[in-house]
């Protein structure tokens, strides 16, 4: 496998646009060699649906579309990031706030440090920001062209 593999889609802002980059992540990452049914793959895929409702609802209609960008570096770490055009930041609510939503965040926060990742969120040079996510790559490393007499 490459040093480092980049894959991108950009979706409009639309709720039908959340499984499409569910099931996007999902594909790529099972190009990259994940098992389709790794429990870290059902882990990815919440993630990813809490990120990609979040750009879709919180952007309130100032951001048209938004990108996925899925990394992978050296098969050491998978980063996954959420970029929307909207300049305001995820905030955090306190534990004592009792809603029905709006914990997306805490979602994402809590299955990323439960996978030995970290969250962290960076400003575009748009004015945007990019939710990032970067977790261990475990998966082994899977030869594409195997010799079948072997």
């Amino acid at each position: 496998m490459a040093d480092h593999q980049e894959a991108s889609v950009t979706l409009p802002s639309d709720p039908a646009s959340v499984s499409a980059a569910r099931k996007y992540v999902a594909n790529v990452l099972m190009e990259w060699g994940l098992p389709g049914d790794a429990e870290v793959g059902d882990t990815i895929r919440l993630i990813v649906s809490e990120l990609a409702t979040n750009a879709v609802q919180h952007t309130r209609g100032q951001s048209p579309t938004f990108t996925v960008d899925v990394e992978l570096d050296r098969d050491e770490q998978l980063r996954i990031g959420v970029t929307d055009s909207h300049p305001r930041f995820p905030k955090r609510l306190p534990a004592a706030v009792q809603q029905d939503n709006g914990r997306g965040m805490v979602i994402v926060r809590w299955l990323t440090a439960e996978c030995g990742g970290r969250l962290s969120v960076s400003p575009t040079e748009e004015g945007g920001k990019t939710v990032w996510i970067a977790l261990p790559w475990t998966v082994p490393v899977q030869h594409r062209h195997r010799d079948p007499a072997r």
